[in-house]
């Protein structure tokens, strides 16, 4: 064959590959309102960066009539390319062919994308599409997915790993994206589930559609599985984008330092009038954290699951920061099972990709009751307790109010090894609230007292006593455990300079195989 025709039949293969399942499943999916998988790559990397690998990889199997079914790429399109110059691996899921079901030699793409990431040390970005297994493979195909998981696994906290889920996830592939850092859903338009509607029906005589089992909102309010909800792919792609701006490339580098000219020492006088002068006023925790960070901005992780906490990205002076707060806007700010776990994993993540922990404290205490209690408040507030306590980034506190009880140990105190703590002149850091303190500490005065109005004004008295000596940030600060009490203002600038001190901290923990955290 001449070497015309052989560049030729390159060619016409190559674009045979890039069709997938054909024209008309193509069209298919666009009318669903989704991309295709190439599609997807060519909007998340930079133009002309996509390097492909295994577009001539097709299925091995031959029973099922599956030999007179073949396709080039089989399902999964792999490769590497750049984001704002970054390295990155990706693989997207093809739904045009078979339904995108994960194969034997599908697998092994993906496996092999992954195993590259880990030798570059460059994150991994998988975009979900797919009906599952694909059966006719059998065992095979469940393989395939323990391979994935198991790469999945020792990746982990070495190469940032993010997933879209930009369509079905179910069964055994919801695993993976449950693995990574990060998972973003599209409304209307994703969902994943372990066992979806038809068996429910069978099982538990539940009737429920795909969206309300598994879909975007579904967990990303409810179940937390998911980070971020999107409003179509687009914006779940620019997501992605956004996120790996404030990562390293790996667990050996530090994040990119971002060119910034907000002014360091740029006043906020809002702060100073930000705390209500009633202690039981709410006030939203993100007016101060968009006061404070660079151009105002923050990329909110987990937004509609447990409110009562936030957690997010910022930057100061170009640094990036992970940012923990309380919200007194939700609950009180009270800490709770889904809140726990929440920041717990959130820290983990900052800590194992070097990136500096800023925290800001309002918090009451853990919520009482027996929903909490019996659904392991004491294991899943140990969580978070214990992310703290093991982290070695750079951390930063700042207690805003209230900073009551175990609650304050929790929310990176000086005792967990919190580098620089700072509180407000509004602090409060106590054992309880007044109240609560006042009917344990003088009990038997207050029971011996008949008259209603006389009990009420010994209340008040005790309350005032106890507020002047305890509800403010001097009492903490005189044993240390406040490094300074900060004008709010001024909070931007302090943190600014207290990341700077940071940048060569070092600290170690004891040598061991892993830790048995209290999962």
């Amino acid at each position: 064959m001449p070497i015309q025709e052989k560049i030729q039949e390159l060619l016409d293969k190559r674009e045979k590959a890039r069709l997938g399942g054909g024209e008309k499943r193509i069209e298919s999916q666009h009318q669903k309102g989704k991309f295709t998988a190439r599609e997807r790559i060519d909007m998340l990397l930079d133009e002309g960066s996509f390097e492909e690998f295994d577009m001539f990889v097709s299925h091995r199997t031959v029973d099922f009539g599956l030999d007179k079914q073949t396709y080039l790429s089989d399902g999964v399109v792999t490769g590497y390319g750049t984001i704002d110059g970054r390295l990155v691996y990706v693989f997207s899921q093809d739904f045009t062919v078979f339904g995108g079901s994960l194969s034997e030699m599908y697998a092994q793409k993906i496996c092999k994308v992954m195993d590259k990431a880990m030798k570059v040390g460059a994150p991994v970005i998988g975009i979900n599409d797919s009906g599952g297994a694909r059966i006719q493979e059998g065992v095979k195909s469940l393989g395939g997915y323990a391979e994935i998981f198991q790469r999945n696994i020792l990746a982990s906290g070495v190469v940032p790993q993010i997933s879209a889920i930009f369509g079905p996830c179910a069964g055994g592939a919801v695993y993976s994206p449950a693995l990574t850092d990060f998972t973003i859903m599209t409304k209307g338009k994703s969902y994943m589930f372990v066992t979806g509607p038809k068996v429910v029906k069978t099982v538990t005589g539940e009737t429920v559609t795909d969206d309300e089992l598994g879909g975007a909102m579904v967990h990303g309010s409810k179940s937390g599985v998911t980070h971020f909800v999107a409003e179509d792919e687009q914006e779940g792609i620019l997501l992605i984008r956004k996120l790996l701006s404030y990562m390293p490339q790996n667990n050996l580098e530090d994040p990119p330092l971002a060119f910034c000219d907000d002014p360091i020492d740029r006043l906020e006088d809002s702060l100073n009038e930000i705390i209500p002068e009633s202690p039981n006023k709410p006030y939203d925790v993100k007016d101060v954290i968009h006061a404070i960070t660079d151009y105002h901005e923050f990329v909110e992780v987990q937004r509609h699951y447990a409110p009562n906490i936030v957690v997010g990205f910022a930057r100061f002076n170009g640094i990036s920061v992970g940012i923990v707060a309380n919200q007194p806007n939700y609950l009180a700010g009270v800490l709770d099972i889904n809140s726990s776990r929440k920041a717990g994993r959130f820290v983990r993540f900052c800590d194992a990709f070097n990136i500096p922990i800023v925290t800001l404290v309002d918090v009451p205490g853990f919520l009482p009751g027996t929903t909490q209690e019996y659904g392991g408040i004491i294991l899943h507030g140990a969580k978070l307790l214990f992310a703290y306590g093991e982290a070695t980034v750079p951390k930063i506190t700042i207690i805003l109010r209230k900073a009551y009880g175990g609650a304050y140990d929790v929310m990176g105190s000086k005792h967990l090894r919190g580098d620089i703590n700072y509180a407000w002149p509004t602090a409060e850091v106590a054992v309880m609230g007044p109240r609560g303190a006042i009917e344990v500490l003088h009990n038997k005065e207050i029971s011996e007292i008949q008259d209603e109005q006389e009990r009420l004004q010994f209340i008040n008295k005790k309350e005032e006593e106890y507020k002047r000596k305890f509800a403010n940030p001097y009492v903490a600060a005189k044993y240390g455990f406040i490094d300074d009490v900060i004008e709010p203002r001024n909070t931007r600038f302090r943190i600014i300079r207290a990341l700077q001190s940071l940048s060569t901290k070092k600290d170690v923990n004891p040598p061991k195989k892993h830790s048995n955290m209290p999962l």
